[in-house]
């Protein structure tokens, strides 16, 4: 199974990237907005909100529970998709549509990161485990899901990154997370002493 699940999570990967690069005409550059709720400084509040929200709940819980194995799903979720995402970074360097109105700007060099966004992909990545955890039993968990869609669309209005990018970003995130959720064990969790199992509210 956990074989089947690894081959799931890198066939999303890798089909999010064939989406990006074959997609014609989806990409346009939308007007710059940091009005309202667009503005940078909420989208670096959600993220961080929920990277300290994921880190606070698995040490709390620890891991001898559901919940507290859903955390810890998110945090190797999370970790995946960052550090895949920074590697499609420097692999493709496609310019930003703030750095130039075309779309089929690849293979840039240094300074073009647009493909794809590591904020979208972490913010998905995160929210994904507990979607496909509780989901199915309580529907309205997967409201969730607005909170990646804000992201993109933040992100684009930003100027910061093209349609396909932030398609491709919530395929890497669900792809992530789907392999973290089908493990048997939370792979970070496994490697940390056995406290971290137990959680803090063990002590109290």
């Amino acid at each position: 199974m956990q074989k089947r699940s690894t081959r799931v999570a890198w066939a999303t990967w890798l089909l999010a990237i064939a989406m990006s690069c074959s997609a014609d005409g989806i990409d346009h550059r939308l007007g710059f907005d940091q009005s309202g709720i667009w503005q940078r400084r909420y989208q670096q509040g959600l993220l961080d909100t929920l990277i300290v929200g994921e880190v606070a709940g698995a040490l709390w819980e620890g891991g001898d529970n559901e919940l507290g194995r859903t955390f810890w799903e998110s945090i190797d979720s999370s970790a995946l998709a960052g550090i895949s995402s920074q590697g499609l970074k420097y692999v493709f360097t496609r310019a930003r549509p703030i750095q130039a109105n075309n779309p089929h700007l690849w293979f840039q060099g240094s300074g073009h990161y647009s493909f794809p966004s590591g904020e979208v992909a972490g913010v998905t990545s995160i929210v994904a485990p507990f979607m496909l955890e509780y989901g199915p039993q309580h529907p309205l968990v997967y409201a969730l899901a607005a909170l990646p869609l804000y992201d993109g669309v933040a992100r684009m209005k930003a100027q910061a990154h093209w349609q396909t990018d932030v398609l491709a970003s919530l395929a890497l995130g669900a792809g992530t997370a789907y392999y973290a959720h089908r493990r048997a064990s939370p792979l970070i969790l496994g490697v940390l002493p056995h406290g971290f199992e137990v959680g803090l509210k063990a002590s109290w």
